[in-house]
């Protein structure tokens, strides 16, 4: 049976920078992704003609940020998508390779992100399993001091983005990916979990605050209902939202402490999956 041909609509690279000019994306400014290809439409030169459709709206002293987790770095006893025999467990703790930043490919997160992590230029920070890559004039400014044992909180690219007064961009993604609001969950009361993962020297296992996305999204439609600052379009066939790293973080922080509870917060919640914004291993958007 003959595949059937596309849908469209036809993306074209052009056509992806001018909607993000015309959606708010300014020349010069700081600009975290989370993004989904496949929402955009059939775009001319895949995810490479989106990274530049980006990179034109940003201007050249705009800076590009992606998340590139690498949410497989982990135990191998909190896999559940899928699982694999405990009698494997051993080895693949004794075998798995160390996070490189060079080398070591995004999982969970796109195609986008991986593009972009392997972009001429491009940075990468040095966290083993949420790590984020940037293009720009600000990328070291956004990545560097990502501290091993900080994933997502004071000491991650998180906290400089806020600072940089960045903004974020949803393209085709839901608030279910927005890094974010895992900033607000460090400046909140939450328990701390063990995390196993592959180091320099071998097996490793490090303390961290215990962090989930579940709720995400209702978080962030109040979010977007009540503080008015969420810019919506569309760019290609998705749905874009634009906002201020600052907001939501702030925001989450009220919003957390008011409907999340210890109980909420699952006792490895990261342990057993740290790619927040993807809690399934083998997801991909």
């Amino acid at each position: 049976m003959p595949t059937p041909p596309p849908t469209g609509p036809l993306v074209t690279r052009d056509a992806l920078a001018g909607q993000l000019s015309e959606l708010g994306v300014r020349s010069g400014e700081t600009l975290l992704v989370h993004s989904s290809l496949s929402a955009l439409g059939w775009v001319c030169g895949g995810s490479v003609a989106v990274v530049q459709g980006l990179l034109d709206a940003l201007g050249p002293d705009g800076t590009l940020v992606v998340p590139t987790q690498t949410g497989d770095l982990s135990d191998p006893a909190v896999w559940s998508n899928p699982p694999v025999p405990e009698d494997w467990w051993p080895t693949i703790r004794a075998t798995m390779p160390a996070y490189d930043p060079l080398v070591t490919p995004s999982r969970g997160v796109g195609v986008i992100p991986e593009t972009v992590r392997t972009w001429p230029g491009a940075l990468r920070s040095a966290h083993p399993q949420t790590s984020f890559a940037a293009i720009g004039p600000r990328a070291h400014a956004v990545l560097d001091g990502h501290a091993v044992d900080c994933r997502l909180g004071e000491h991650s690219p998180l906290a400089r983005l806020e600072a940089l007064h960045a903004r974020v961009l949803l393209l085709g993604a839901g608030y279910d990916t927005c890094t974010s609001f895992h900033l607000a969950e460090y400046r909140t009361p939450a328990p701390r979990v063990k995390v196993g993962r592959p180091g320099p020297d071998g097996w490793e296992v490090v303390t961290e605050v215990s962090i989930t996305s579940d709720r995400f999204d209702e978080l962030g439609y109040d979010f977007e209902r009540d503080t008015g600052v969420v810019v919506r379009g569309r760019v290609g066939a998705a749905e874009a939202r634009l906002f201020p790293v600052a907001d939501a973080v702030r925001y989450a922080e009220r919003w957390l402490s008011l409907h999340r509870s210890h109980e909420d917060v699952p006792g490895n919640a990261l342990g057993g999956d740290p790619a927040p914004a993807r809690r399934s291993r083998g997801r991909r958007t």
